[in-house]
């Protein structure tokens, strides 16, 4: 009998180490609104909810995202491009966290600490625009690493 469960663990290990991408996760689904993510980092996949997918549409609305650092933060720049059918239609970037200006409470946290942000999150949009489309997200920190990376599919058909 424990060899037939060592069998079963080293299969489980080798399925796990074979495969090359993240689960799809989903953050919210409601009648007109469905979001989801996948991690683009290869290395590590992290956790992201929202409270209510009606919640995106206001201006302001709360989050819950947790991750174990692979890489410290002294420095941490964001990129989030806006892609629809399959081009790249808007960039926006931000340094989120630099010496002596910090906007995130989690700025100067070292590797292999915790990541945990639960609050407010405020987009800067006053609406979200319909349709079918991808959101990428991705943070590195000085030296260009990834901190994390993640491709969000919204599918919005709420009409305003």
């Amino acid at each position: 009998m424990k060899t037939s469960n060592v069998f079963v663990l080293i299969l489980v290990l080798l399925y796990l180490d074979g495969s090359t991408e993240w689960p799809t996760h989903t953050v919210c689904k409601e009648d007109n609104l469905e979001i989801h993510y996948k991690s683009c980092d290869p290395r590590q996949d992290f956790a992201f909810s929202i409270d209510r997918c009606s919640d995106v549409t206001t201006h302001t609305f709360n989050i819950r995202a947790a991750m174990v650092l692979r890489h410290s933060i002294k420095e941490l720049h964001v990129k989030v491009d806006l892609i629809i059918n399959g081009k790249t239609v808007l960039t926006y970037s931000e340094a989120l966290c630099e010496p002596g200006h910090s906007k995130l409470i989690f700025c100067g946290k070292k590797k292999g600490e915790h990541l945990y942000y639960e609050g407010p999150v405020t987009l800067g949009i006053k609406e979200i625009p319909q349709g079918d489309y991808t959101v990428s997200a991705k943070l590195t920190n000085e030296d260009h690493v990834t901190v994390a990376c993640a491709d969000f599919t919204v599918k919005n058909y709420l009409e305003y």
